[in-house]
C-alpha cells in the first residue's frame, strides 16, 4: 500500500533523497567487497559521505528558510564529491570494477 504525501516526512517526499539513498545502497554494495584492510580507511570513509549525502539532504528538508537549504544542500553535494574523488581512487586500486565504477560516476552526475 502507497504512503500518502501528508504522512511523509519532509525529505521522503524529495527525488533527490531517494536517489541518494539508491546511491548510498549501492556505495555500501561496492565497499563490501574491499580489502579487509581497508575496513577502517577507504571503506569506513566513502560509506560514511555517502550516508553524509542524504543526511545532508534530509536535514535541509526540515529548514524552514531558503539559506538554510541550500547550506545544507551544498555540504550533500560536498560529500558527492568526496565519493566521486574515492571511487575514482578505489577504481584505480583495483578494488571496483569499471561497470560499478561508470555506474556510480553516472548516479553522481544525475545526483
Amino acid at each position: 500500500m502507497a504512503e500518502s504525501q501528508d504522512h511523509k516526512l519532509p525529505f521522503e517526499k524529495l527525488l533527490v533523497w531517494h536517489s541518494a539513498k539508491d546511491f548510498t545502497i549501492n556505495i555500501y554494495g561496492i565497499t563490501k567487497s574491499f580489502p579487509p584492510d581497508e575496513r577502517f580507511g577507504l571503506t569506513n570513509q566513502m560509506n560514511r559521505a555517502a550516508v553524509s549525502v542524504m543526511s545532508n539532504l534530509a536535514e535541509g528538508s526540515a529548514r524552514t528558510s531558503k539559506k538554510d537549504q541550500a547550506h545544507f544542500s551544498q555540504i550533500a553535494y560536498s560529500s558527492l564529491m568526496e565519493v566521486a574523488c574515492q571511487i575514482q581512487l578505489a577504481h584505480e586500486l583495483g578494488y571496483c570494477a569499471l561497470e560499478s565504477f561508470q555506474r556510480i560516476r553516472e548516479q553522481i552526475l544525475e545526483l
